[in-house]
């Protein structure tokens, strides 16, 4: 893990998309975070220790979706795969399929595996797969505040985590898409969906992969941001507001492989996305992090503080 230094930040955007704005100034506390995404190998050591079974491996209970056609009662999880050609660009059920089989060893579906991908974030977890993870860990998931500031790197108001150019000098320095999505990536490497860990470039605090790659689970319900009630007061580490509030959404943060600059320009720290607690997909990964406990004062026999 790395320590990120607490601190005070711009969190937010007014340049890209309203979910993102207003930019209002937060503090965080210092807090220490994965140098990446889980992957593939740590999420199977978790596994393999505890015996967990995913969202995606377990069969929905139709009770708890009134309504479920009975045919659809069967264990997966959803699949990105591009169109043969595009009638609705509105439309991503032209993209995304629910796949029987599709989980976290088997990222494209039952017949897949994650045979040389071990380096590779895990995907295909829901939230409370990457809240067991955490917890097994003896870690935390990230707070929206403390995921942005991270992938800031120190630098403070950049629309990008390395800077205000996407690709400076034509440098590519995280995986996106690139082309025309959902048709034709021109990827100019192997990737076209997950890549190792570490491929890229780190940012400022030394992280990896915090844009790009696959979105990352945050712990904070998904409520669209205000700004402060009074402008001299900065909020410490803020929080999201209630499950009510968001529809049962958390948000998702740094975009992915299949984010692209005709569609979807969330490769960027304050970008956010709401995404429903018990759905993973091919592009949802996650990340821990720790935090400190509060110093005790520790009171020497004469009753002096040390």
């Amino acid at each position: 893990m790395v320590q990120v230094p607490g601190g005070t930040f711009q969190m937010g955007s007014d340049r890209f998309y309203l979910e993102e704005a207003p930019v209002r100034r937060v503090r965080v506390d210092t807090f220490w975070i994965d140098h990446h995404p889980v992957t593939n190998r740590q999420f199977a050591a978790f596994v393999a220790a505890t015996g967990y079974r995913t969202v995606a491996e377990v069969p929905p209970d139709p009770r708890d979706y009134p309504g479920m056609a009975a045919d659809m009662a069967h264990a997966g999880s959803s699949v990105f795969a591009p169109p043969a050609r595009l009638t609705d660009p509105r439309d991503h059920r032209q993209w995304w399929h629910f796949v029987f089989g599709a989980d976290w060893r088997h990222p494209t579906g039952p017949d897949s595996a994650i045979d040389g991908l071990e380096d590779h974030p895990v995907v295909h977890v829901a939230h409370q797969d990457a809240a067991a993870y955490a917890a097994w860990a003896g870690k935390a998931l990230p707070t929206e505040a403390e995921w942005e500031f991270a992938a800031r790197g120190g630098l403070d108001g950049a629309d990008y985590a390395w800077g205000d150019e996407l690709a400076p000098d034509g440098t590519i320095l995280a995986n996106y898409w690139h082309g025309t999505f959902p048709l034709v990536n021109e990827t100019p490497d192997e990737w076209h969906r997950t890549s190792p860990v570490g491929t890229y470039p780190a940012n400022g605090y030394g992280l990896y992969d915090l844009i790009g790659n696959v979105w990352e689970w945050t712990d904070d319900w998904y409520t669209i941001p205000a700004a402060p009630a009074r402008t001299c007061c900065v909020p410490a580490n803020p929080r999201g507001g209630t499950r009510a509030d968001s529809g049962g959404r958390k948000v998702l943060k740094g975009g992915s492989h299949l984010c692209a600059d005709n569609y979807c320009r969330r490769y960027r720290p304050a970008a956010r996305h709401a995404q429903t607690t018990d759905t993973g997909t091919t592009h949802i990964g996650f990340r821990c992090v720790w935090r400190p406990a509060s110093p005790t004062i520790a009171i020497s026999q004469k009753g002096k503080r040390k």
